[in-house]
């Protein structure tokens, strides 16, 4: 659960996505370039398990699967916050919200 100006600083998938109206990882548009060696390009965003970017989550101390995030998903859902920045998304007063 991101924010909409959090989403630009997720990774994108090598492999188009065959759903392209609303996928970030197409070829038309200017999504992803043809014949792009990923290996060079694209470094941020690629996946190293080996940096400190993935850091605990904030509330629960447990580490987060997504790099740059301060939450865990599973925390972000419950409280209804951004991972990334923790921005308030959705008021989760009324809901009766399980985390299974």
């Amino acid at each position: 659960m991101v924010c909409q100006k959090c989403e630009t600083k997720l990774g994108k998938v090598i492999t188009p996505d065959p759903w392209k109206s609303g996928a970030r990882n197409i070829t038309e548009g200017g999504g992803r370039k043809l014949n792009e060696n990923k290996l060079l390009g694209a470094k941020k965003s690629r996946y190293n398990p080996y940096t400190k970017a993935f850091g605990k989550c904030i509330i629960c101390k447990v580490p987060c699967h997504q790099a740059g995030a301060h939450y865990c998903q599973a925390c972000a859902y419950k409280k209804g916050i951004c991972a990334m920045c923790g921005k308030k998304l959705l008021d989760t007063k009324n809901y009766q919200q399980s985390s299974v």
